[in-house]
This record gives structure tokens, C-alpha cells and sequence, in this order.
């Protein structure tokens, strides 16, 4: 169930509050951004994370602001969101977009268990391009000591998602213009293979059907 600081408020339709949903964004989209405050100045921060059942995994240097402030654990705000269409209404007040969205609250703690924390680094690598991490070298002491890793457990949450066609006013419906969706979505273009390959080396089964969903 919602909590007072995850309850969508405005537009409180599109409010979504089933863990499924949640995950299936989670899943498929690639970046969060984390907001938190430091001495009264808040910072939000784009980066990469992946999730574990009903932990969200967040890496990066452990030299890092956020890292450093994250790991006393200080109050997070998560963010993740999915843009579906660009949505184009007779009035421009009424134009919008189709969208996926979540937010989860709470705090995030250090993971310092070295078997945990390299099990967090393979999730966070699966999110990313599932099959990799097998496929590739594996990090090193000094690589693991350099990099820090934090555990948000998906606890307090909320996601907003918006589908369909504009809305306009009743009196704007005979206004002379196109209106509708302009869909959007993520393409994966071709494999380039780095020019230092050594030849004959494959593209992997995996990174040619690569495509991403939830």
C-alpha cells in the first residue's frame, strides 16, 4: 500500500502501486536517478543499478559524493522512468507524453559481505546485457577495493504510468490541427566490433538478438 510521501497525488489516476508493475520498469529501463542532500544542498545523480528481488543494487567509485554520503545512510529518493510517446492534444496546454515511472524512498546501506557484493555486481551487470558477465574477465581485488555498492530494499514505492490518446477540453476537438501519439521506443542498432578484435572473433549470440525489455 502507498504511504503518505508515495501516494500520487497529482493525477492520481495514473498512480500504480502493485510490486509487478513496479519491477517490470525496474527491469526494463537502464538508469536511475538518486537524489539525496548533503548539508542542506540536494544532489541527483544519474547511474546505472539492477535489481535483485526486492533490492535495487546502486555501484560506483567508493571516492564517489554519493557513495561517500549514501553508505551512512542518509534518506534516498530513487527515480526511474520509461518515455513511451510523445502525446500531441489540439491545445498546447493539453499536450503530454505516455510514460513509466517509479519512485522508492528509504535509506540505502553498504553492502561490505564480499560474496554479497560481487553478487550485486554480476545483478548489475545482467541488467545491463544478460550473458556478459560469464563472458568477460572478472573483477580483481583491486577493483572490488576501488568500487563500493549499495542495497535499497524496495520497500516504500510508488510508480505513475500514462497510456492513451490526448485529452483536450471539449471546445478544442473541432480546432483544425493533427493530433495523436508519436510513439517512442529503444533501438538497437547493429553490433561494431572493437577495431583492436583480434580476427575472426564473433559477435556472441547474445549481443546480436540483444534487445531490451522488461
Amino acid at each position: 500500500m502507498p504511504t503518505a510521501r508515495t501516494r500520487v497525488v497529482r493525477e492520481s489516476e495514473r498512480g500504480v502501486y502493485d510490486r509487478e508493475t513496479v519491477n517490470q520498469i525496474l527491469d526494463e529501463a537502464f538508469l536511475c536517478h538518486v537524489g539525496f542532500s548533503v548539508d542542506g544542498q540536494p544532489f541527483v545523480i544519474p547511474t546505472s543499478y539492477g535489481r535483485d528481488g526486492d533490492n535495487l543494487y546502486i555501484h560506483g567509485s567508493a571516492a564517489s559524493r554519493m557513495l561517500r554520503q549514501l553508505k551512512d545512510g542518509i534518506q534516498v529518493c530513487v527515480t526511474v522512468t520509461l518515455l513511451d510517446g510523445l502525446v500531441l492534444a489540439r491545445s498546447i496546454f493539453n499536450h503530454s507524453m505516455n510514460y513509466r515511472s517509479v519512485v522508492i524512498l528509504g535509506k540505502a546501506a553498504l553492502v561490505d559481505n564480499p560474496a554479497e557484493k560481487l553478487t550485486a555486481l554480476r545483478v548489475l551487470s545482467e541488467h545491463i546485457i544478460p550473458q556478459r558477465w560469464e563472458d568477460v574477465r572478472q573483477p580483481n581485488e583491486r577493483e572490488l577495493k576501488a568500487t563500493s555498492v549499495l542495497r535499497l530494499p524496495i520497500e516504500e514505492f510508488s510508480a505513475k504510468v500514462r497510456i492513451g490518446p490526448p485529452i483536450d477540453d471539449a471546445e478544442d476537438y473541432s480546432f483544425p490541427t493533427w493530433a495523436g501519439v508519436v510513439p517512442l521506443e529503444m533501438k538497437v542498432g547493429e553490433p561494431i566490433s572493437d577495431p583492436k578484435l583480434e580476427p575472426g572473433r564473433a559477435v556472441p549470440e547474445y549481443v546480436h538478438s540483444y534487445t531490451r525489455t522488461a
